[in-house]
């Protein structure tokens, strides 16, 4: 089966049905690889020396099994039907997109605003988010949530695409294994930050290029939608080496100046206040509409991304790749 109808068919099933509850999840069996082989490197490095040197094991393992597991299910497959491969594909590639995870987590947001139940938009805000979420207002939690929104455009869509489109299934989960890991191990605490640094470089540099695709895509996306496209651009020259992370400032500073709006500031993580980098210009005061539009050019973004892997696959096969 062709990758570019693989592709296609892997966004429109996430598209339309996400991750099924019911249905068994690979994220989950890659969580828990990573928490049983943690805790093997754990028992038999005795040192905080030999804990960071033996860590960069973690994503080697886990990331390299993930992709060596989903190659040899295809290859399998492949041995007794094409068609039954690409339909498993079709599957595990989607499995590792989250387009519509991502919007309705945002909507949920949304919904409990547009209510005026600020409780529970902070509920739905803690569900997505690692900050504290229980003093915040209505534009603190607008913030949040199109922070969050803009951020996983590249983790949740963008990159495991482009992944897919470089190495099919295996590759777009062996990517969905190193992003899971970042979110498991890579902080910057006592417990983790000798462990976890391998995890953490390695899931910044596989979205190093993707994260400047999604600026470029969403800058499009502005202008397509209306909204100022130059100012997006602007605003991602301006602020996106800003943020603390290498990549997450590009997609955020990107929305934040399509929206005409100021992202970052001070965010509380268990009760210790943090602060992150404005991004934006606080041209008016953010509003729940703005969660709306922050997904408007999430979708159009990873749909015309998407077609876009889609034409390189059937140019790279035309001209022989």
């Amino acid at each position: 089966m062709k990758l570019a109808i693989i592709l296609l068919s892997a966004y429109i099933v996430d598209r339309v049905i996400g991750d099924p509850r019911n249905l068994p999840h690979p994220v989950i069996y890659i969580g828990m690889a990573i928490t049983a082989v943690e805790r093997l490197i754990r028992r038999f490095a005795g040192t905080r020396h030999a804990l960071k040197r033996v860590g960069i094991l973690l994503p080697l393992v886990v990331a390299g099994g993930a992709w060596g597991l989903t190659a040899l299910l295809v290859m399998l497959l492949a041995r007794l039907s094409p068609w039954l491969a690409g339909i498993a594909e079709i599957w595990l590639i989607s499995t590792t997109i989250a387009s519509k995870g991502l919007k309705d987590a945002g909507m949920a947001v949304y919904a409990e605003l547009r209510k005026g139940d600020i409780p529970a938009a902070r509920r739905a805000l803690g569900m997505i988010v690692g900050r504290d979420t229980a003093h915040l207002d209505s534009p603190e939690i607008v913030r949040g949530t199109v922070e969050t929104v803009a951020e996983n455009i590249v983790d949740a869509i963008i990159s495991p695409l482009f992944f897919a489109l470089l190495g099919g299934a295996p590759l777009a989960m062996a990517y969905r294994a190193v992003n899971t890991l970042d979110s498991m191990v890579g902080y910057k605490n006592d417990k983790y930050r000798d462990l976890g640094w391998a995890s953490a470089r390695l899931d910044d540099v596989a979205n190093y290029i993707p994260a400047r695709m999604t600026a470029l895509l969403l800058t499009l996306c502005a202008a397509l939608l209306r909204l100022d496209w130059r100012r997006c651009w602007r605003t991602v020259r301006r602020d996106a080496r800003l943020h603390p992370s290498p990549n997450s400032g590009y997609p955020e500073s990107a929305v934040a100046g399509a929206l005409g709006i100021r992202l970052g500031g001070e965010n509380v993580y268990h009760g210790v206040t943090s602060f992150r980098a404005y991004m934006g210009d606080p041209l008016r005061t953010m509003e729940p509409g703005d969660i709306i539009v922050t997904s408007r050019l999430m979708m159009w973004a990873s749909a015309i991304f998407v077609c876009i892997c889609a034409a390189v696959s059937l140019l790279w096969h035309g001209m022989g790749g």
